[in-house]
């Protein structure tokens, strides 16, 4: 197998794996954070702010997968 071949099977299956992982991540943050809402009303600003945060923070391996999938594309042809 060559290099070419590897990166194109390695590269989508890469992409999916990191686009699935933030999928959960997002999930289960934005759950977390409606439960805590949930319980206590009052400081439903400061746990959205921290929410937001989080979930750019956990949508930022997204976006380098999706960069490193460009570059390795480039490098296929």
């Amino acid at each position: 197998m060559d290099l070419g071949t590897a990166l194109a099977l390695s590269t989508p299956l890469a992409i999916g794996l990191a686009a699935l992982g933030s999928a959960f991540g997002l999930g289960r943050a934005v759950g977390s954070a409606l439960e805590a809402i949930g319980r206590q009303p009052d400081a439903s600003g400061k746990i959205l702010t921290a929410m937001i945060i989080g979930a750019a923070l956990i949508e930022a391996l997204t976006i380098y997968a999706l960069i490193v999938f460009f570059i390795s594309l480039n490098k296929m042809q």
